[in-house]
């Protein structure tokens, strides 16, 4: 019986499953398949996932077009391709659209179902460990332009999420600690997400690090619970980012712009959300808006799970420009979240002669 979670969205008074399990693949098409009870629908898969599960999960090969792999893909050219072939299957406002992937997939595979026939429904099927911890969970679909990721898009929640906890096996050690990085900065952000309950995420993460690195399916389940949990108490209270989601962007304007600046070839999201992370807390140290002691145990966790800090030289002028194009930014304000105590974090400016007298930039 698997694990579900509801997902209420106040404005909308709109409400979907999220599903978790560990039951075989080969039974994941006709769960959903069963659930959603429409006869056409495009189901679009990852390259990587395409060549390791596509037999196994059986979807008919006319059904399903599959993206290739990498940030760089989720583009316009993508996103009209996509299109087209809905198109060309026959699709129209009774039918669905599947993503089975990563982030990425789940981006752009929403953003086609959001704006198809002025809207379809969507399922998200993520196979990687930041996507089910972070990008299957929220409605945030969109593809990446020139000036920046995720410029273009828009909030659409899926019809359902399923979570089937056996793709984390095969994922590659580098996604897998991508998606790490996603679950340790829920730690950090826990106190600020008003949840309902305090999970105690940051000492969970700190005593039980060595399962969670060794893919222990059970410690895995409780983790990515907790951090769904945890980000459904912030999207149900605030959709569209007005105030309170902003937390759930802590580390990523910096990471955003690390991205961007090496055309995304050089970091994955969770890698540079990482880099991210310590250039908050640095930045927030050198301002005096957390103690010494709260810095250390923060950076003792992150090196835990392998995240080490990192100076990058890139110029200062072309960070802060990406940085100021960022969504969040505010008449070439930047915006950022910063750590304050234990599991609290706010919003604030970024004072962008400070971050370079500081040797941060």
């Amino acid at each position: 019986m698997p694990n579900k979670i509801d997902v209420e969205i106040q404005e909308k008074n709109k409400s979907y499953p999220i599903y978790m399990d560990t039951n075989p693949l080969d039974e994941l098409m006709g769960r959903i398949l069963s659930d959603l009870d429409y006869p056409k629908y495009l189901v679009v898969m990852s390259e990587k996932v395409h060549k390791l599960y596509a037999k196994t999960l059986g979807f008919p090969k006319e059904n399903v077009y599959v993206l290739k792999d990498g940030e760089v893909q989720k583009n316009f050219c993508n996103y009209q391709k996509i299109l087209k072939y809905c198109s060309k299957i026959g699709l129209n406002r009774k039918s669905a659209i599947i993503a089975v992937g990563g982030g990425v997939v789940g981006d752009i595979t929403g953003f086609v179902a959001s704006t198809y026939m002025r809207g379809i429904k969507f399922v998200q099927v993520p196979t990687t460990l930041l996507a089910a911890v972070d990008s299957s969970v929220g409605g945030k679909v969109a593809i990446d332009t020139e000036f920046g990721k995720n410029l273009v898009g828009a909030f659409y929640q899926p019809q359902s999420v399923y979570i089937n906890l056996n793709f984390l096996k095969t994922l590659d050690e580098l996604q897998f600690k991508s998606g790490l990085a996603e679950v340790v900065k829920y730690a950090f952000i826990e106190k600020s997400c008003e949840a309902v309950f305090e999970y105690g995420l940051f000492d969970f993460l700190s005593v039980h690090y060595e399962k969670i690195l060794d893919r222990d399916l059970r410690f895995l389940e409780k983790v990515i619970k907790v951090c769904i949990e945890l980000k459904i108490s912030v999207v149900s209270k605030d959709e569209k980012e007005a105030g309170l989601r902003k937390i759930l962007n802590f580390g990523h304007t910096y990471a955003h712009a690390l991205e961007k600046i090496t055309n995304y070839k050089k970091f994955t999201h969770g890698m540079a959300v990482s880099y991210g992370m310590y250039f908050m807390f640095n930045y927030a140290h050198y301002l005096k808006l957390i103690d010494a002691n709260y810095k250390e145990i923060a950076v003792n966790l992150l090196k835990k799970y392998g995240f080490e800090d990192k100076h990058f030289n890139y110029p200062a002028k072309k960070m802060i420009a990406i940085m100021q194009t960022d969504k969040k930014a505010e008449d070439n304000t930047i915006k950022i979240i910063l750590p304050t105590l234990k599991g609290y974090v706010k919003e604030s400016d970024l004072d962008v002669e400070v971050a370079i007298k500081s040797g941060l930039l």
